[in-house]
């Protein structure tokens, strides 16, 4: 028998929601509860907070690495 969940729509862009599915995969999958298209995901209510943080941590390594790439040109 189905089970309510509660959780937090997530639109994104594609791009994005890769880096989302990553840090899912990294943590066991105990954060997104349905991958509803390419834009949008489901994530637990409680996993929300901890999930901006580690994307907020994923997305300043990324720019740090395109930054240091573009000064070496």
């Amino acid at each position: 028998m189905p089970r309510a969940m509660p959780g937090v729509l997530v639109q994104c862009d594609p791009s994005i929601k890769a880096i989302i599915v990553k840090i899912n995969a990294e943590h066991n999958h105990d954060i997104i509860v349905e991958e509803i298209d390419e834009e949008h995901v489901l994530v637990k209510t409680s996993k929300h907070e901890l999930l901006k943080n580690l994307l907020k941590d994923a997305l300043k390594d990324t720019v740090k690495e395109a930054a240091e790439s573009s000064e070496s040109e």
